[in-house]
């Protein structure tokens, strides 16, 4: 996991392809969780929520300062 520091550092186009990327594997776990019934390793979940989410408000914030 990365921190919110070192991803202010990156660009908007790079955020948003980690956000791609970050989808990608939720979708993943999601579909192994209906399809098992159970995850190996059940906080990925979370973990990946939450990295989504804050790439999401820097990606915002960097909009928003931009105007």
């Amino acid at each position: 996991m990365t921190k919110a520091s070192q991803l202010r550092d990156m660009s908007v186009a790079d955020l948003e392809y980690s956000v791609g990327n970050i989808k990608k594997e939720l979708f993943g776990l999601v579909n192994e969780m209906k399809r098992t019934k159970k995850l190996e390793k059940p906080h990925l979940l979370r973990q990946k929520r939450k990295e989504k989410a804050r790439l999401l408000t820097i990606i915002h914030e960097k909009q928003s300062a931009n105007q």
